[in-house]
């Protein structure tokens, strides 16, 4: 089901260090060490949300050369919980936003496997806000970009 997640323009690099940041703050210092960055950052749901999209989509989206009907059943975990967090963020933006970051973080730490193999979900996040940063730059830095 591809077609929910429509195509549109990365975050700015401002958006992804702001995003990672609060899931990284989140990570290691709980939510005492995180506290005060709604209110400092009222986009940070859209922004955690935009991130949430980006990191569970690609991992629940399948290709097509898969046996269907692991397709849909991944598909549909993707579009389930994409839409749940949608509707968290839409109801309430400011709440919404310590849900949505454990929800990417938990998502990150039971389904992507971190990059030096230690378990690390810091590590692994560091490393999806190096890859997410070098994209919004090159977007974002592109010759007729809106900036």
């Amino acid at each position: 089901m591809p077609y929910l997640i429509p195509t549109r323009t990365p975050l700015m690099p401002e958006q992804v260090e702001q995003g990672f940041d609060y899931l990284l703050a989140l990570q290691t210092g709980g939510g005492t060490y995180a506290a005060g960055w709604v209110e400092a950052i009222p986009e940070l749901a859209f922004t955690l949300l935009r991130l949430a999209e980006d990191i569970i989509w690609p991992v629940t989206a399948v290709d097509g050369e898969a046996d269907p009907r692991a397709d849909s059943a991944l598909d549909e975990v993707g579009v389930v919980l994409l839409s749940a967090l949608r509707d968290c963020a839409r109801n309430s933006p400011t709440t919404a936003v310590p849900g949505i970051a454990r929800s990417i973080t938990r998502f990150v730490e039971n389904v992507i496997p971190d990059p030096d193999g230690h378990g690390d979900t810091c590590a692994t996040l560091e490393a999806m806000r190096d890859e997410h940063l070098v994209l919004a730059h090159a977007v974002h830095s592109a010759p007729g970009a809106h900036l």
